[in-house]
């Protein structure tokens, strides 16, 4: 009977135990791939964290891709406006100005009246002289006359040659003393000014009326001695006239070749356009050209460039998100660009922004 009742409870225990070890099976299934699920992200994290970390090492900069381009340097000075043919003309003779025959703006031509003096006194004369030279002209024909038929003395035809000659010479000097009451212009060009009025008492040098060709003007300027020898006749010229804000793109049209004593400076002459209205004395800048590269040339920022323990020019460049310092040959500078001779190419990435931050070697970031 014992043994009867032992069978069956040693069956239910098999059976527990069985049972058992299939559910520890389950659950270490379930904590394997926890775990792996878990390392999962373990490694991501460990991934991001490695990315920030070097992300916060790495210095920001903004860069640009460097190019080749012509490059031209030019002088800076400052000259004026000039006219050849700028006259400023007065009376020859004292007298009362009585007539005015322009007005400021006009045309005038060369040899036309523009004013005249009170000339009475000259023109009686004149009236007077040509009556006594009527007759003068009479005596000299009819001795002449008798002169060539051998009829009278050789003294009487000399006598009235010489008060002929005389008439003349003293017509001569009272027609010259009329015009001298007559401003007359010694050019074509516009009337600038009129600075007299009827009744006004004038004298020879004082201002009456300014004309000038407007046609024939150009812009002058004093031109450092030791670009003498870089500045010629052609140069390319950019002229700016501040006070209008226009400008012009020219060439040097003359060139000094004596050096002034004092200034230490020569002169250039720049030819203006006369379909543009310029004025007399206006202030103009000239940017003359004095050097151009032969060929396309690689230029970078002046400031971008630094000085090593050596004093070497140098600059950083970008490669694969490292900063890597060139040592650069410089040429010429010009509104803060310099012209690179050799240690930089085109392509290259420079640092433009934040240069000062960075050593060679360093990890960097671009700005966007």
């Amino acid at each position: 009977m014992k043994k009867l009742f032992f069978l069956p409870v040693l069956a239910m225990a098999i059976m527990a135990c069985n049972s058992g070890s299939d559910d520890k099976k389950a659950e270490l299934e379930k904590l394997k791939k926890e775990e792996a699920a878990i390392k999962g992200k373990i490694a991501a994290l460990e991934a991001e964290l490695s990315t920030t970390d070097s992300t916060s090492k790495s210095v920001s900069v903004s860069v640009t891709t460097l190019k080749a381009a012509p490059f031209k340097n030019f002088i800076d000075v400052q000259g004026r406006v000039d006219a050849d043919e700028n006259i400023s003309l007065s009376t020859e003779m004292p007298g009362t100005i009585t007539k005015i025959n322009v007005k400021v703006g006009d045309e005038v031509s060369a040899g036309q009246v523009l004013a005249e003096t009170d000339a009475r006194t000259i023109t009686q004369q004149i009236s007077d002289l040509q009556t006594n030279t009527a007759l003068v002209n009479q005596v000299y024909e009819k001795q002449k006359n008798l002169w060539d038929q051998k009829i009278g003395t050789e003294i009487q035809f000399l006598q009235a040659k010489t008060n002929k000659e005389s008439m003349e010479k003293k017509m001569a000097t009272l027609q010259e003393q009329l015009r001298m009451t007559k401003i007359i212009a010694p050019i074509s060009g516009t009337v600038d000014a009129v600075d007299v009025k009827l009744g006004q008492a004038v004298a020879p040098g004082m201002p009456a009326i300014r004309v000038i060709n407007f046609s024939n003007l150009k812009v002058k300027a004093e031109v450092a001695e030791s670009y003498a020898s870089k500045v010629k006749k052609g140069s390319q010229v950019i002229v700016h006239f501040p006070d209008t804000k226009d400008s012009l793109i020219t060439k040097v049209n003359f060139v000094s070749r004596a050096i002034n004593n004092a200034s230490r400076t020569f002169t250039v002459e720049v030819l203006l356009d006369d379909k543009k209205e310029y004025h007399p004395n206006m202030v103009a800048r000239l940017n003359i050209n004095d050097y151009e590269s032969e060929k396309p040339a690689i230029t970078v920022p002046v400031r971008t460039v630094q000085k090593d323990e050596s004093n070497m020019p140098f600059v950083f460049v970008a490669e694969n998100g490292i900063a890597k310092k060139r040592i650069v040959t410089l040429g010429k500078e010009y509104k803060g660009q310099a012209e690179v001779l050799s240690g930089v190419k085109e392509g290259d990435v420079l640092v433009t922004l934040g240069y000062d931050l960075i050593n060679d070697g360093d990890a960097i970031v671009y700005n966007k």
